[in-house]
């Protein structure tokens, strides 16, 4: 995918506008996967993906939302190639990519860990934070030919699984060097939720094949297209006969419904070799016929596309916020929503959650009460060039 090519036309408004649609998508889903931590009954006390003990409508909606970081990581080592080729030169772009990433684990260390916990006593280093130190890191990569930056992710990606053996627990003072790098734990006082590796190769594999993006539609269409059904049949050949790509493999279950919430129950923390097949493959099957997409809700979901950084920020607080107005309302105490995503034993006992259905209808009214917020936040940014506004 990064063979010389022949530019046949510049980039154009609508083939950003299916980076953006993208963007839109999977923030939407995101919302959802966060709405259902906050307000389902079933939230702290059950694998939602758990082949024993979940339900259809439970594991696709917790099973849908994995496409959120791999897709959103891979547009932004997209989003760095084409800032490259559209204007910004290697060293201007290696510094924004430094500083964004920078600012970035400041704010997930701040304001949105603060979103999370209503409190400080712990921090978690989830999503943002691997972005930003994954930009912090491509700053130097960026340095290095397209081709040789994909080759760089596609062997992290491929090959990350390797280190599964090596365990934290066994490195004695370098464990939380570990942690940050590969395996999820505690590093006094952080949780490091995202581990930065996998995600570092995923943002290296979406600058790597973002050349893709200057070719004309119908070349670009065929090469998304084969690489994505390529990836998806890896997949099918890793996962399907537990050759390799998973810490864990996938078995028998009572029934073939079964069976399937066990294949496609793939490791996220850190994201396997099989998670981001059967993430990314799809997802790039998907990108040539978005540039497609016309109508009243691709451009709701553009709106969203467009300011995903004001999103994910705003929906963490007014999401903690509703649950809690809805707590407080029906006989909760105020102190049982602080803090309880480091401790969510009170939570639990308390029996605190409701169906479902009332998930989905939270996460509608914050999708409706915030599309008007980014609109407006996307108007701003289009109308003015400040050099802070790229930074959010």
């Amino acid at each position: 995918m990064t063979e010389p090519v022949t530019v046949a036309e510049p980039p154009t408004r609508q083939r950003l506008a299916s980076i953006d649609l993208l963007r839109g998508v999977v923030i939407v889903l995101m919302a959802l996967d966060h709405m259902r931590d906050y307000f389902h009954d079933k939230a702290w006390i059950m694998d939602p993906l758990d082949p024993a003990k979940t339900d259809l409508a439970l594991y696709l909606t917790r099973w849908v939302t994995h496409f959120c970081a791999p897709t959103f990581i891979m547009l932004a080592g997209v989003s760095a190639f084409l800032q490259g080729v559209n204007g910004k030169g290697t060293r201007a772009l290696s510094w924004f990519l430094l500083t964004r990433g920078l600012w970035l684990v400041v704010l997930e260390m701040t304001v949105i860990n603060f979103g999370w916990m209503f409190s400080m006593d712990s921090i978690g280093l989830i999503v943002i934070w691997a972005i930003g130190v994954s930009m912090m890191l491509m700053a130097a990569l960026v340095c290095l030919p397209s081709r040789v930056v994909l080759a760089i992710g596609v062997a992290i990606i491929a090959g990350h699984n390797l280190l599964d053996g090596i365990k934290a627990a066994d490195l004695g003072a370098l464990a939380p060097l570990w942690n940050v790098i590969h395996e999820p734990g505690f590093a006094a006082p952080f949780f490091i939720g995202y581990p930065v590796l996998p995600w570092l190769g995923v943002m290296a594999f979406g600058y790597g094949i973002a050349p893709v993006f200057q070719m004309e539609p119908a070349r670009r269409a065929r090469l998304l297209t084969a690489t994505g059904l390529a990836m998806i049949g890896l997949f099918a050949l890793l996962r399907g006969f537990n050759l390799y790509g998973n810490p864990g493999p996938w078995s028998d279950q009572p029934g073939v419904l079964r069976d399937g919430f066990s294949l496609f129950n793939v490791a996220k923390y850190p994201p396997s070799l099989d998670y981001l097949l059967i993430t990314l493959g799809p997802v790039l099957v998907l990108l040539p016929h978005l540039e497609k997409a016309r109508g009243w809700f691709a451009d709701a979901l553009l709106v969203f596309g467009r300011a995903p950084l004001a999103f994910y920020v705003l929906h963490i607080y007014l999401g903690h916020l509703l649950m809690m107005a809805v707590g407080l309302a029906t006989g909760y105490p105020a102190p049982l929503f602080v803090g309880f995503m480091a401790d969510p034993g009170p939570l639990i006992e308390s029996g605190w959650g409701h169906p479902l259905w009332v998930v989905y209808a939270v996460w509608a009214l914050v999708l409706v009460l915030l599309w008007p917020v980014c609109r407006w936040w996307g108007e701003l940014k289009r109308r003015r060039r400040d050099w802070w506004l790229s930074y959010l």
